[in-house]
């Protein structure tokens, strides 16, 4: 178990708002943790949106898709119902096929960070699931968030 300080703020290239919902609180006031992967999947989508590589409209979606292979995810303090929170994004690894995210959950507002998580996604051909490099404007949209 790591006792090193969760990553500051500052750390952080780009910030997705997320709001949480009365659902999010379980039996013990708090936000549960399969929660924050929830915001964790989200911001991470969001991003890839507004960056144009997740394109949910097409009727034929073409391009590579990602599969997530690993997560994981540190916990400092409690979130609940009706906060509103800030989740920071930065990429930490940029592999020929792989972006590893790191993000940085906060208290709208507040300097340190209620949780961080990374999350790996392998991108992979649609039909085949076997991993493909990403497209080289990819991997510029990835690096302006390392």
């Amino acid at each position: 178990m790591s006792r090193e300080p969760l990553r500051e703020r500052a750390y952080y290239r780009a910030f997705v708002l997320v709001a949480t919902r009365w659902r999010d609180n379980d039996i013990y006031g708090h936000a549960n943790n399969v929660v924050y992967y929830s915001w964790f999947d989200t911001v991470v989508n969001t991003w890839l949106i507004e960056a144009g590589l997740l394109d949910l409209e097409s009727e034929a979606p073409t391009g590579p898709i990602g599969l997530v292979v690993e997560t994981g995810c540190r916990y400092a303090a409690s979130v609940q119902f009706p906060q509103k929170l800030e989740v920071g994004l930065r990429i930490a690894r940029l592999g020929s096929s792989s972006v590893t995210y790191h993000l940085g959950l906060f208290v709208a507002g507040e300097e340190a960070a209620a949780a961080e998580a990374h999350y790996t996604h392998v991108y992979v051909d649609r039909d085949s699931r076997r991993p493909t490099p990403m497209a080289e404007d990819w991997r510029t949209a990835f690096a302006a968030l390392t």
